[in-house]
């Protein structure tokens, strides 16, 4: 006999757990079927346990550091099997306290493979057997997995994918990264502080393709200060695997070298989770490898809807978390705004940090905007001095005709915590004039986003 719930939510990463509390709270009686582990990828397999990783990097960088501060530290030096195991046990941590809030929310849990089988109706197949669900509504939130390109499959071995590098098999001496994007840059980072010779390749004009040309270039130049070797507008044609090493073939200009690795990391994008789900009989459109849905994430099937990764671009775990709680609003009655790509951020937390949010002053130009932009140095600001971390700018893009803020683009220390004042700014629909006379707190890094908008009007004060 079919269990009888009015929501379902298959998948519990944040876009789907979200999702099935907050329609838990609105009154629902809602069942979230995960097929692996409570929080998805983020919170085992990404954001949560890299952003660990990187965090040790970090202090072993300033460990390295520390003349720079008065300090004396001797032997600086690291057990990455013990950097792996905080990354996992915070991973653990927060995969545990998903399971309290859906708990807590009375959510009813089932762990197993689900199938749609008809409108309304999940299949799921269990430890225990199959079970039977029935709802008016149904969220897809199955997320997304690492792409794998012909030649370049990863193999846990050599060549890995994020899932391997986050619990490595070994410390990489000489390392190759397939893909600029966050998840290479952010691996890229890791683990070139920790001493591994590092090689990036690119196939576009520029690492951190999707960011501001002005940022990529200063990212660059940091990147290759630390010592990595950035190719873009290259190619990697192969990868010749041997026992105790990889011979990769990379085509750029026109040329093609080989260059010898003992590790690989592929990254070089996602793809969506949409396979044995039962969507092609259902008629759901699948777009290269993404459900199709409307601003509203519904997908053209009655009452069947799809956020997060599976539903495409940005893939962001913030994304999907607000498209859960949009769609649990909108199937409980409620009248919930569509969400603005373009008022969400994106961060990638290498070293330096990268942060941005709307467009960048190329797209802004491109859109027939006349453009004010703005831009000003962590060199001239007193915090970032303080802090020992003057490299940095802070970029702002407005429409000259109204004042509106279009983009806004910065690199450097803590700019994944910053480049919220200018998401609510753009939320709130804020112009110049707003941003103009806001007190920011004396000395803060957050001065500069101020002096950002001063500047793309001429009068900034301390440049």
């Amino acid at each position: 006999m079919a269990q009888n719930f009015d929501v379902i939510v298959v998948g519990a990463g944040p876009g789907g757990y979200v999702a099935a509390i907050r329609a838990a709270q609105l009154g629902l009686k809602v069942a979230c079927v995960e097929r692996e582990h409570l929080g998805g990828i983020c919170l085992n397999w990404g954001c949560i346990p890299t952003k660990a990783l990187l965090r040790s990097a970090e202090v072993f960088h300033l460990m390295h550091r520390a003349k720079d501060f008065g300090l004396t530290v001797e032997k600086a030096g690291y057990d990455l099997d013990a950097v792996v195991d905080r990354s996992r046990g915070v991973a653990k941590q927060l995969s545990g306290g998903v399971g309290h809030l859906l708990k807590k929310n009375k959510v009813t849990v089932i762990m197993g493979d689900a199938v749609i089988t008809a409108p309304g109706k999940v299949s799921v197949k269990t430890d225990k057997g199959t079970e039977e669900l029935t709802a008016k509504s149904i969220i897809l939130a199955t997320g997304a997995r690492a792409r794998n390109l012909p030649g370049l499959e990863a193999d846990g071995k050599r060549v890995w994918n994020y899932k391997h590098a986050l619990k490595p098999p070994h410390m990489p001496k000489k390392l190759l990264v397939i893909g600029s994007g966050a998840i290479g840059i952010e691996f890229a980072s890791f683990f070139n502080t920790l001493g591994a010779d590092t090689t990036v390749v690119e196939v576009m004009d520029r690492v951190l393709p999707v960011e501001d040309a002005e940022i990529s270039a200063l990212a660059k130049k940091q990147f290759e200060k630390q010592g990595m070797k950035i190719m873009e507008k290259a190619t990697v044609k192969s990868l010749d695997r041997k026992a105790d090493k990889v011979i990769a073939e990379i085509e750029t200009g026109g040329k093609t070298e080989k260059m010898e690795f003992d590790t690989v990391i592929s990254a070089v994008g996602i793809v969506g989770n949409v396979e044995d789900l039962g969507l092609e009989k259902l008629g759901v459109k699948v777009d290269r490898t993404h459900v199709v849905t409307d601003e509203f994430c519904r997908t053209g099937v009655e009452g069947l809807y799809a956020i997060g990764d599976v539903a495409g671009a940005p893939w962001l775990a913030h994304k999907a978390s607000h498209e859960g709680v949009m769609v649990a609003e909108l199937i409980a009655g409620q009248h919930p705004h569509p969400i603005k790509p373009n008022s969400i951020p994106g961060c990638t937390y290498c070293n330096p940090q990268v942060a941005s949010v709307g467009l960048t002053e190329a797209k802004a130009k491109e859109a027939g905007y006349e453009v004010k932009v703005g831009r000003f140095p962590f060199i001239g600001n007193g915090k970032a001095i303080a802090l020992g971390e003057p490299e940095g700018l802070i970029k702002t893009v407005f429409d000259a005709k109204t004042g509106e803020l279009l983009g806004a683009h910065m690199i450097g220390a803590e700019v994944t915590e910053l480049i919220q004042g200018y998401v609510i700014g753009k939320t709130l629909e804020t112009t110049e004039a707003e941003l103009m006379e806001t007190v920011f707190a004396h000395p803060t890094l957050s001065e500069m986003m101020h002096e950002s908008v001063l500047a793309a009007y001429g009068r900034a004060i301390h440049i």
